[in-house]
Order: structure tokens, then C-alpha cells, then sequence
């Protein structure tokens, strides 16, 4: 737990977090009720629901590293003021729109969407030294699973309850509310230290966009390839055997799974390499369907895989603030949005269609069979690095040893 109280005592951090969980959940709750209204108020099939969200998805891809760059240039506010005003925009007209209007208007919805998993990893770095920032991007991480758990099924309760298209309001509305908060919070993206310096000179992307940094951002779009991939596969492999019922069950339990491995990864005092908790996400991935015979069994075999989910993100949300200079750490952060939100874009049809051409277990052992080729794939760069490591370490100790070697008590 110390790692925890320390990186809770930093200033900002805790309002930061709390707000992280809150602004998220409106967000998180954008898909369901995007698809519900397409299909239930328009009209349309489920193919076309997940076109008009593959319109965000792909919008928030192209977006997220141009927002990050405007909040390197132009700081926060600016950013959010402008976001916040496109979310009110799309989400009240959004209603009112035709199938075929709704189509670009979502992708613009998605380029111009509120940078907030962005910019709290952006301020977790400013608020916290690098020594410290496992367990809170292991915090942030967390978060992230809990508002995932709270929004899609707030949203499933209000398009029941109330409407999709009144949800689609009162979703718009909460977005909106988060990018108000974010405005007044207004969290540093750049560290005091980093702030004093004043305004620094625009480094070419070609320097800090390093073969490192790549395969990260490869890593990231990886291991929520896998996820996607494996939230599809988990409802179908339950219709399979009839027992769609117990579906919030299975995945609550994968949730919570990666809820304690994120608490267990910020607490121990050992770091791990994103490419290692990927590859072993992957591998942990390949077999759940083998438990698909019993919904229970299918818990258990989800558990191992579950736990890594958290300690990869945040593993390699770590690894970008450690990487990307201060100057463009906002697009660097954007850039890794943008490889989570393709994973998460290419692993659910990409596992959707393996099953329907095969069954429904194959969609765990093809995603992760995909995931773990990822890894060996930037292995090389990883081990690479560790060896420049050990080779600088190794140097260092040398010099120490001739400079002690060379003071006047050991003549």
C-alpha cells in the first residue's frame, strides 16, 4: 500500500483521479446508446449501428494526436473549450439527424471529441516524478475498468427505462459536464519544473519518435485488440450454450480480475516491461474458450488474462510519459490513444468474424495468437534497450570504481 499513499499524497493527484472516474463514464457510454438508437429509433440493423460507431472510433483515432499537439501549443483550456462545444453541438443534433447525416457528423464528433483519457495520462505525468508513476497509472487504469463497468450499463438502463434518444441527450449532456469540470480542475500538463522552463522549441517528430516509442504505441493497439476481441468472443461462446443470461456475470468477473491485477502491479516495487504483460495477456488469452462448456468455467479461465488487462494499459501509458519529451508529450499521449482505440476498432469485428467462419472459441485463440506475434515482433527492441541498459550501467559502475579507486584516501 505505500506506493499507493505516496503517489496519493502528491498534490492534485487524488481530485484528478476522482475526476478522471466521473468524466469517463458519459464517454464509455457512447457506444451502447449510439447503437441503440440507430437500431431502435432509425430503423437500421446492427452492421449499420457499428458503422456510425466506427465513425467516432476512426474520428477519435485522427483527432487524438492533433488535440494533443494543440494542447502542447496552446494549453489546455483552449482544447477543451473547443471540444466541449463540439460534443454539445453533435450530441443535441444528433437526435435530429438523418442515418446518412449522422454518418459524417459522428466522424466529426469523433476528430473534435473530448482528449480525456489523453490528458489525465498527460497531467498524471506532470503531477507525479517518474519514479512514482506506476502506481498511479496503475490508479488511472483502474479507473478506467470502473467507468467501464458503470457507463454502457447506465446507458442500457436509460435506453430501457426512459429512450435512446432521450439518452442520447442526456449523454451528450454528461460529456459536456465533464469537459466543464476538466475546465475548472484545469490539471497541469507539464510539471512545475518543466513549467519554470518556460516555452520550449518544437522538436522535430522524427527525433522523439523513436523505433521504442513505436513499437509502444504497437504494444498498446495489441493488447486492446486482444480485449475487443475477447468481450465479443465471451457473448458468443455464451449464446453458443445457452447462457446469454449469465453474460454481466462472466464479464464482471473479468472486470474485477483486471481491477485486483492493476492493484497488485501499482503496489509492488518491481517494474515490468509492457511488452512482456502483453505477450503474457496474449498467451493467458489463447485457451479461455476451452472453458466455454460452463459459463463458471469460462469465469475461471477469463481470470489469469483478466488480471493483465489493467497492468498492460497503464504499463504502457508509463512508458510513453517516460519516452515523449515534455514539449510534445500531449500529441505522444494522443498518438497512444489513438493505438488503443484502433486495437479496440480492428479486435471486436476482426474476433466477430473468426467466429462466424469457425466457433466462437477461436476468437480468443486467433486475437491472442495475434497479440502474442506482436510481441515477438518488438521483442528485438525491447531486448535491445535492456542490454544499452545494462551496457550504460555497467560503464557507470566502472567510473565510479576509477574514481574511488583515484581519491587521495585510497593513494
Amino acid at each position: 500500500m505505500k506506493p499507493y499513499r505516496e503517489a496519493l499524497a502528491l498534490p492534485g493527484l487524488r481530485s484528478l483521479l476522482l475526476v478522471a472516474v466521473l468524466a469517463r463514464v458519459p464517454l464509455t457510454a457512447t457506444g451502447v446508446t449510439l447503437t441503440f438508437y440507430v437500431v431502435q429509433d432509425l430503423g437500421r440493423g446492427y452492421g449499420a449501428a457499428g458503422l456510425a460507431g466506427a465513425a467516432i472510433t476512426v474520428g477519435a483515432a485522427v483527432g487524438g494526436p492533433l488535440l494533443g499537439r494543440l494542447v502542447d501549443r496552446h494549453g489546455l483550456r483552449p482544447v477543451l473549450v473547443l471540444t466541449a462545444v463540439a460534443e454539445a453541438v453533435f450530441w443535441s443534433a444528433a437526435p435530429m439527424l438523418s442515418y446518412l447525416l449522422l454518418l459524417p457528423a459522428a466522424f466529426l464528433a469523433g476528430l473534435l471529441a473530448l482528449p480525456i483519457f489523453s490528458v489525465i495520462r498527460q497531467s498524471v505525468a506532470a503531477l507525479v516524478p517518474v519514479e512514482k508513476r506506476r502506481p498511479a497509472y496503475a490508479l488511472d487504469s483502474m479507473s478506467v475498468e470502473l467507468s467501464f463497468m458503470i457507463g454502457p450499463a447506465l446507458a442500457t438502463v436509460g435506453v430501457t427505462t426512459i429512450s435512446a434518444r432521450l439518452t442520447l441527450y442526456l449523454v451528450g449532456a454528461g460529456i459536456v459536464a465533464a469537459g466543464v469540470v476538466l475546465w475548472l480542475l484545469n490539471p497541469p500538463v507539464r510539471s512545475v519544473g518543466e513549467a519554470a522552463t518556460g516555452p520550449q522549441p518544437r522538436i522535430a517528430r522524427r527525433q522523439w519518435l523513436t523505433s521504442r516509442l513505436v513499437a509502444v504505441f504497437a504494444v498498446s493497439a495489441a493488447a486492446t485488440l486482444v480485449l475487443g476481441g475477447t468481450d465479443v468472443a465471451v457473448i458468443a461462446v455464451l449464446r453458443e450454450n445457452g447462457d446469454v443470461g449469465f453474460t454481466g456475470a462472466v464479464l464482471s468477473v473479468w472486470a474485477v480480475a483486471s481491477l485486483v491485477g492493476g492493484f497488485a502491479y501499482g503496489a509492488v516495487r518491481r517494474s515490468f516491461s509492457a511488452v512482456a504483460l502483453m505477450g503474457a495477456l496474449s498467451l493467458c488469452t489463447i485457451p479461455v474458450g476451452l472453458g466455454g462448456s460452463h459459463w463458471w468455467l469460462l469465469c475461471l479461465a477469463l481470470v489469469p488474462a483478466g488480471a493483465l488487462c489493467a497492468p498492460t494499459i497503464a504499463a504502457t501509458s508509463d512508458t510513453v510519459s517516460r519516452l515523449a519529451p515534455a514539449s510534445v508529450r500531449g500529441e505522444a499521449m494522443g498518438l497512444h490513444g489513438s493505438a488503443v482505440t484502433v486495437g479496440i476498432a480492428v479486435g471486436a469485428p476482426l474476433a466477430g468474424a473468426v467466429i462466424d467462419a469457425s466457433a466462437p472459441l477461436w476468437g480468443f485463440a486467433v486475437t491472442g495468437a495475434i497479440g502474442a506475434l506482436v510481441a515477438l515482433a518488438v521483442l528485438p527492441i525491447e531486448l535491445r534497450r535492456r542490454r544499452a541498459e545494462t551496457a550504460s550501467a555497467t560503464t557507470a559502475n566502472a567510473d565510479d570504481d576509477i574514481a574511488s579507486a583515484l581519491t587521495p584516501t585510497a593513494l
